[in-house]
């Protein structure tokens, strides 16, 4: 079984940073695609930064530039580190492990970011 379990949301203003972090509990966790996904009230959930095992990375155009994830394979843990923050941030952000190219096999909780003056 495999649980995930994300910290580091809260509340930031325009043009700031954010850190999220994601523990992974479970075997394999080097051999998972991970990524974050976020979702906003009234909105699909969509995805904002992909690792892949090999550590290959891919982000979308609303997120490059901007986030950057990372995978700690000892520590089993992810990070989104988040710059430049808008108000179109806000959002729940979910960590998810799998083994597509959109890893959606597990899922965390969720935690919130929110972005406002």
């Amino acid at each position: 079984q495999v649980h995930l379990v994300e910290s580091g949301g809260g509340l930031v203003h325009p043009g700031g940073s954010l850190k999220l972090s994601c523990v992974v509990s479970g075997d394999s966790f080097s051999s998972y695609a991970m990524a974050w996904y976020r979702q906003a009230p009234g909105k699909q959930r969509e995805v904002v930064a992909v690792i892949m095992p090999a550590q290959t990375t891919y982000y979308p155009s609303a997120t490059k530039g901007r986030f950057t994830i990372s995978r700690d394979n000892p520590n089993k843990t992810i990070y989104l580190q988040m710059n430049n923050l808008t108000p179109e941030d806000t959002a729940v952000y979910y960590c998810s492990a799998g083994r597509g190219v959109l890893p959606s096999d597990y899922w965390g909780q969720g935690t919130q970011v929110t972005v406002s003056s």
